[in-house]
């Protein structure tokens, strides 16, 4: 058997404490984002020294496991693991086999758990699972090409990241960049027909399972209405609350969270009503996809913090939406832009979304590659 449960624990809890990612392995916890509070006392975590294989018990299905680079501690609930004496053990070869697709899934497949976000990777079980151990020698010629063409991936991927940055930083200064002539201004309740709110008393006593359908703040995105997670209220419900009744065309606007984020209600829609969001009807002198830009832009977001009210969630009401400065443009003009916004916008759209797209890519053939060299489907003698 290659690897024992190694026990140990800290008498005193003074070691590093590690964190274990399925993203970046094991690592000192001050190094990673990590969200969970941190236990009074550390005594009594499991020590971990450097080249132990350290695996998270109950995320072992998602990959959560990795090789310690450096000694430290990690929560008791934490499997620990360490080469014997003489093994044939390079720990970079071995950190990648465990963490590569094939081996996470094996080690899916023989945990134990009702649900599979409870699954638990048992010592006992896990010991048993059979890995390849190819001659020492082999092991460092595997994770010294892995080393390097994962690291040019790598160095791929992130510039990809930087070019989605500097294109989303472009497309917020193309639509800042379309009102930044708007000089007069007026509030908003003087240009459209109407300014409301949708349900915001018990809206829970109206729900059902099919019946009509209720868009809510998760609903909304910046220029989009997503259908998914929507919920039904009943006849009676509707019937009770006819001023929140959406058309087709009307403008509904998030109130809590992302306050201000803005879409224009698709005509699949028109007669479902709305759940504690703003509603916008605009009305003939007021063009609807002008007045969602124009939401979503960063002159209308500096204004829509300053009358939003909440410290951790920003809450935007009625009365702000309905004081909220306009640009005073004809309807013609705002058509125009609305037009030349639809154009330049779904252009770096469309590269953030290739983009995206290749990065997705490479961290497929990233994962493949690792497979296909850990499992010996590749030879790597004397690729450079």
């Amino acid at each position: 058997m290659l690897l024992f449960e190694a026990q140990t624990l800290s008498t005193d809890g003074s070691e590093e404490l590690l964190s274990v990612s399925h993203l970046t392995g094991v690592g000192p916890r001050s190094e990673k984002n990590v969200t969970m509070t941190e236990a009074e006392s550390l005594e009594g975590y499991r020590v971990v020294e450097q080249g132990d294989l350290v695996i998270n018990t109950m995320w072992a299905w998602m990959g959560a496991l990795g090789v310690a680079r450096h000694a430290g501690i990690v929560s008791p609930a934490y499997g620990v693991y360490r080469p014997r004496p003489a093994a044939p053990f390079e720990p970079r070869f071995f950190d990648y086999l465990y963490r590569s697709t094939e081996y996470v899934m094996e080690m899916t497949r023989i945990s134990r758990g009702i649900w599979s976000s409870r699954l638990r990777l048992y010592p006992e079980v896990f010991l048993r699972m059979a890995v390849p151990v190819p001659p020492l020698e082999e092991q460092r010629a595997i994770a010294d090409y892995l080393d390097r063409e994962t690291a040019r991936i790598d160095t791929l991927i992130e510039e990809q990241q930087r070019l989605i940055v500097m294109l989303r930083e472009r497309r917020e200064a193309v639509i800042g960049a379309a009102f930044l002539d708007a000089q007069a201004q007026q509030p908003l309740k003087r240009v459209v027909r109407d300014v409301t709110v949708g349900i915001v008393v018990q809206p829970s006593r109206w729900y059902v399972e099919d019946g009509v359908p209720a868009l809510r703040g998760l609903n909304i995105n910046r220029g989009s209405v997503s259908t998914r997670d929507l919920v039904y209220i009943s006849a009676e419900g509707d019937a009770a609350n006819p001023k929140s009744r959406l058309n087709g065309g009307d403008v509904v606007v998030v109130r809590t969270g992302q306050a201000g984020a803005a879409a224009k209600v698709p005509e699949s829609l028109d007669g479902a009503n709305a759940i504690d969001i703003l509603i916008i009807r605009p009305g003939t002198g007021t063009d609807a996809d002008f007045l969602v830009w124009y939401l979503n832009s960063p002159v209308a977001a500096s204004h829509i913090d300053e009358g939003s009210v909440g410290a951790l969630q920003g809450h935007f009401n009625v009365g702000a939406l309905r004081e909220l400065p306009f640009p005073t443009i004809s309807l013609d003009s705002q058509r125009r832009i609305a037009i030349d916004l639809d154009t330049k916008v779904s252009a770096i759209d469309a590269l953030i979304a290739e983009t995206e797209r290749f990065i997705e890519l490479s961290r497929e053939r990233r994962a493949a590659l690792i497979t296909a060299a850990v499992t010996g489907q590749i030879d790597v003698r004397g690729a450079v």
